[in-house]
């Protein structure tokens, strides 16, 4: 139905940046029921948590944690969502998982297989 690919983690430095993206294919039908998207992330022993989101009317929520640094946007012409991650920390260290919905922004019904992003001190 819909598939989800994410590439664009790796290893960089603390204070440094990454931008991931996120590859949107399926069937027309399904993939244009899309409503909203986000990028989720879970460290070694935690639980997933949500780090940014954006809905079919383009309005954007970030995790605190996140704010100020991070800035999540997406290329309808290109079928593609983006992560861009600035001043990284260690902390920001975890797997990092495009998501999407076709109901609302509480319900990820696709997921991809996830992007490692690992930040050093």
């Amino acid at each position: 139905q819909v598939q989800l690919v994410e590439s664009g983690g790796g290893s960089v430095q603390a204070g440094g940046s990454l931008r991931l993206s996120c590859a949107v294919s399926g069937y027309h039908y399904y993939t244009s029921l899309i409503y909203c998207m986000g990028w989720f992330r879970q460290a070694p022993g935690k639980e997933r948590e949500g780090v940014a989101r954006i809905d079919g009317d383009g309005s954007t929520s970030y995790a605190d944690s996140v704010k100020g640094r991070f800035t999540i946007s997406q290329d309808n012409a290109k079928h593609t969502l983006y992560l861009q991650m600035n001043s990284l920390k260690p902390e920001d260290t975890a797997m990092y998982y495009c998501a999407a919905s076709t109901t609302n922004c509480y319900d990820m019904n696709y997921w991809g297989k996830g992007t490692l992003v690992t930040i050093s001190s």
